[in-house]
């Protein structure tokens, strides 16, 4: 693309540099493309987008939109990522949700040596699911057994064999008693009269 002419009290542009700053914002996204787009047109063109996007061919909206967030320093969160995803489990239900943190509770254990936090549990997702369908869940409330496995990791309960605390074992301080050492002094002077 060819160089414009530059804006009044403003820096002319290479080709190369115009051709780096289109590369810089390319690899960006978002509300950080948008900033960039901005500071750029702002630095070089004055604030202009029409033309920041004849000049570096970007969307003269996106660098309106940046220039608006810059003056207000209000960020605009698209819709896109803000309604997008399947909600989780836990907050489709959360009643059954409380019932199933309830019923964990009861079942966990602190890990025996307290180096962590974890809970460990005998509760299986299976026990889990038939015990909140005997509080009367409904099937359509409670999720597959694969998912509740998943749910009750995310609230810190591993699904294992609850530990039992071992006991550490006592170190012994060598006593001497009269056998050893009189083996020990037996050996000894055998080992002196072979030299």
């Amino acid at each position: 693309m060819d160089t414009l002419a530059p804006v009044s009290g403003t820096n002319s542009l290479t080709p190369s540099q115009i051709e780096d700053l289109r590369l810089a914002a390319s690899k960006m996204n978002g509300v950080e493309r948008r900033s960039f787009q901005a500071e750029m047109a702002l630095k070089y063109l004055k604030g202009w987008a029409r033309l920041a996007e004849r000049l570096f061919g970007w969307g003269r909206q996106n660098i309106e939109v940046g220039l608006a967030e810059k003056r207000t320093q209000i960020i605009c969160v698209g819709l896109q990522s803000t309604f997008s995803g399947a909600k989780r489990w836990k907050e489709k239900q959360p009643e059954v949700a409380l019932s199933l943190q309830q019923l964990a509770e009861s079942h966990a254990q602190q890990d025996p040596t307290f180096k962590t936090s974890l809970a460990y549990t005998r509760l299986t997702a299976a026990s889990a699911l038939k015990e909140l369908k005997e509080l009367g869940f409904s099937q359509d409330q409670l999720p597959g057994a694969s998912t509740m496995a998943q749910v009750l990791n995310r609230m810190g309960y591993r699904l294992r064999k609850v530990l039992k605390a071992k006991p550490q074992k006592k170190l012994h301080k060598q006593t001497t008693s009269s056998t050893t050492s009189k083996t020990f002094t037996i050996l000894q002077q055998a080992n002196q009269s072979r030299d």
